[in-house]
């Protein structure tokens, strides 16, 4: 440790001395830069004294300054001198004061503004900021008028190695082919050194190999990592861990290192053959298995992955090909041997077979290393079973005739058993195969009989089952099937094939011989090829009068009707026996009786009904007539709903109430006017109520747009105004008015005509005897609305004393 510390005490004090050096030759040789900024200044104070009248020497004046540096990570007991400003017009007398201003100024860079001195009061990290740009000024200690213009310098922070490289993508992971040639790259790591690397060597970084000798290889300046050593093989080793190192400083002594992990896996290649374990495989297989059953396994090994170590099987030869064969579990890649056809202990004992494993896949970088295959002997024994006996048939058929008394023979099941020992075989009928147990059998020598007679009409045949066993043995049976077919014989007696009515007309024309059946009969025996059946008449109705028979001698006989009618009220039904027979062996008969049903009919023979009817309404009304009938009660309330629906949907009642006045439905003219129009225009109101003449009084049939008022002439009339007066006004306005629409030149009249003494009688805009209104007022009108006022006085009179 110390002496790392005096190496970079060494370097540190070997970097002050180049950076004396240098700013030593940058000040005795200013550039162009510095050299015009000078003189810039001493211009600009030549014109300024030359304001004042003075002329000067001209001087080279400026700041006495280089570009600082500072080392990083410095921890000594006092700040850090950064270097010194310095302006040539500085006397030292203390009149000059020096300003710092910029990143960092007054918080980590601090100034003597008599000296220029600059101190780092605080540690610098150049991995933070690599450099501060100042401003210095110097200006006037007591006016603060400068002196220079401001000028910027920078303070560049000196890298020291205080950064270990770092991996930044550790650990790696990478995978790689066995049996790879050497050199052949595997992954490619990387380190970062957050030192400079354009200062020193920092941040030069070397690789090296730590952990992974000698299988792999890095490539110091690349940090590339390859294989070292040939046919490394994944099944003698898959996963190897290595550690790379990164050194800083090119990998000298002194110099900051880091590490990271490589987890390199080798991957699989087609480079191993399958192998089986043994040169022979022994197996047995008893003699009762069947076809499809497994009889052993092997397996051939490959150390291959996935694809590389998938093992294919067959049977290359042996004695044993027709009776074995082989397949894979293709979950456990192992050859399955399975029986192919049933194998006898008694006729071959021993089998041999002959089977290669094989890749599928064979990888051509590899090929030369085959053959990729590898073969075994199976040996397959038969082991003797005791198996069940054996039938001589595989089924049995035999025929039994109906009827035929118990303990009839129907057959003989013969089984043997084929083991060495040929043990006796014992004989039974499984009762769920014969639930009613119409058979036996012997159980010694397998003789069936019957139990009771059979019916060939109930069950034609019996299929069962006979199971044969050794006696002695482990109770394996052997089943065999039975079919017993039960053989017609002629015992069921001939029958009507339908039970169905025959319906006649009960007004059959006379004389006339009228087919109404045809009838067929049927037979629960087996009909023979020339077998027919008969029919004949009963022998007590042989001489009818009504119907007759004939056979057809196909097995079929019509029915005939030999009467000129029938009387429904007489007799509705008959009942016709006839006779049926067989020419069986035995012949059968039996007598089956045809129902005969008398219907009504009309005149085309069209059945109408051929039920019972009460006789009293044999001459009623026929079906038409009801129909028509029952439709025109239907059409009369129809009618009626119809009516009774429009009163009551009817708006206005028909009878005037004696309580309307039907003068107010008549208006009367006394001359020829305006027509329809005056009834709009008349407005009797006025006439009852002469207080509404004391204003305008807009018109009714219109809507002025402008209201006139009254004229100043009018005046408002009391009650005892004279109506012809009033009147008379009211037309004067009229033809003054311009919102009058032309047609209305007409106005209303008080009264009807001059000199009558009775006055006008019209009940225009009149109310009615309900009305509420005061009549007084005509009282005081004149002689010629007397009889008016009468009238109307002498209805309200009449209603005040009801």
């Amino acid at each position: 440790m110390w002496e790392e510390l005096r190496l970079q005490v060494f370097f540190l004090c070997l970097g002050a001395a180049l950076w004396s050096a240098a700013a030593a030759a940058t000040h005795r040789g200013s550039g162009p830069r510095e050299r015009g900024h000078r003189r810039h200044l001493s211009l600009h104070r030549h014109r300024e004294r030359g304001k004042e009248g003075q002329v000067l020497h001209r001087s080279k004046r400026g700041w006495v300054w280089n570009q600082f540096f500072v080392i990083e990570e410095y921890t000594g007991p006092d700040p850090v001198l950064v270097g010194r400003l310095h302006s040539d017009v500085d006397s030292g007398n203390g009149n000059i004061k020096y300003i710092l201003s910029g990143e960092g100024a007054g918080t980590i860079f601090v100034i003597d503004d008599k000296t220029g001195n600059i101190h780092a009061t605080k540690t610098l990290d150049r991995e933070e900021q690599a450099q501060y740009t100042l401003t210095a000024q110097a200006v006037a200690r007591d006016t603060n008028k400068p002196l220079e213009p401001p000028s910027e310098f920078i303070v560049k922070v000196q890298d020291i190695n205080d950064n270990p490289p770092e991996f930044l993508h550790g650990p790696y992971y990478a995978r790689v082919a066995e049996m790879s040639n050497v050199g052949t790259s595997v992954i490619k790591v990387t380190a970062t050194d957050a030192d400079d690397p354009t200062y020193g060597n920092s941040a030069r970084l070397v690789y090296s190999i730590l952990q992974g000798q000698p299988y792999f290889s890095v490539e110091p300046q690349t940090g590339i990592i390859r294989t070292a050593l040939p046919n490394m093989d994944r099944e003698a080793r898959q996963e190897y861990d290595v550690v790379i190192q990164a050194k800083d400083m090119g990998g000298h002594m002194g110099g900051l290192s880091g590490t990271t992990q490589v987890k390199i896996t080798l991957t699989d290649v087609n480079d191993n053959p399958p192998k089986f374990a043994q040169g022979v495989y022994a197996m047995a297989v008893s003699e009762d298995k069947v076809p499809g059953e497994e009889v052993g396994r092997l397996k051939a090994r490959d150390p291959d992955l996935a694809e590389n170590g998938l093992v294919d099987y067959r049977i290359l030869e042996g004695d044993g090909m027709n009776f074995f064969e082989i397949t894979k579990d293709s979950e456990t890649q192992e050859a399955v041997v399975k029986l192919k056809k049933p194998v006898d202990f008694e006729t071959k004992r021993s089998y041999t077979l002959k089977v290669e494993a094989s890749n599928p896949h064979v990888d051509p970088r590899f090929a030369t290393w085959g053959p990729y295959k590898d073969t075994t002997i199976v040996k397959i024994s038969v082991e003797d079973a005791d198996e069940p006996p054996t039938f001589m048939a595989p089924s049995y058929n035999f025929e039994v005739e109906e009827n035929a008394p118990a303990g009839t023979l129907v057959g003989r099941v013969h089984a043997k058993d084929t083991d060495i020992m040929n043990n006796p075989v014992r004989y039974m009928i499984p009762r769920y195969t014969d639930l009613e147990e119409f058979f036996t059998i012997n159980t010694e020598d397998g003789i069936i009989k019957t139990t009771r007679p059979l019916d060939r009409e109930a069950q034609s045949w019996h299929n069962i089952s006979v199971s044969a066993a050794e006696i002695g043995g482990h109770h394996q049976d052997a089943k065999v099937r039975v079919n017993i077919k039960v053989k017609d014989v002629n015992d069921n007696a001939p029958e009507f094939a339908t039970q169905n009515e025959v319906l006649v007309c009960e007004n059959v024309s006379p004389g006339k011989v009228n087919l109404i059946e045809t009838v067929s009969a049927t037979d629960k025996d087996e009909m023979a090829h020339r077998q027919h059946f008969h029919f004949r008449l009963a022998p007590e109705v042989a001489n009818n009068h009504s119907f007759s028979l004939k056979d057809n001698r196909d097995s079929t006989a019509s029915i005939f009707v030999i009467r000129k009618g029938f009387s429904r009220l007489s007799q509705d039904v008959y009942h016709l026996p006839i006779e049926i027979n067989d020419n069986g062996v035995p012949p059968l008969s039996s007598t089956n009786t045809l129902i005969i049903r008398v219907c009504s009919c009309d005149s085309k023979d069209t059945i109408l009904s051929c039920n019972v009817e009460p006789f009293i309404l044999s001459a009623g009304l026929s079906t038409g007539a009801l129909i028509a009938i029952l439709a025109c009660i239907v059409i009369l309330l129809a009618i009626v709903v119809l009516f009774v629906a429009l009163r009551r949907q009817k708006k206005e009642p028909l009878i005037v109430f004696e309580e309307e006045d039907i003068r107010e439905n008549i208006i009367t003219y006394d001359d020829e006017g305006g027509g329809e129009e005056d009834t709009e225009a008349f407005d009797i109101a006025t006439l009852q109520n002469p207080d509404g003449a004391n204003g305008f009084l807009p018109r009714k049939d219109i809507k002025p747009e402008l209201q006139y008022p009254m004229r100043p002439g009018l005046r408002p009339i009391g009650n005892s105004v004279d109506v012809d007066d009033f009147i008379k006004t009211r037309i004067s306005d009229a033809d003054n008015d311009p919102t009058a629409p032309p047609y209305d030149s007409i106005q209303i009249y008080g009264y009807e005509g001059r000199g009558s003494i009775a006055g006008s009688l019209s009940s225009l805009e009149s109310v009615t005897t309900d009305s509420d209104l005061d009549y007084d007022y005509l009282q005081s009108w004149g002689p010629r609305f007397k009889k008016l006022a009468d009238l109307y006085g002498t209805k309200d009179s009449a209603d005040d004393n009801s």
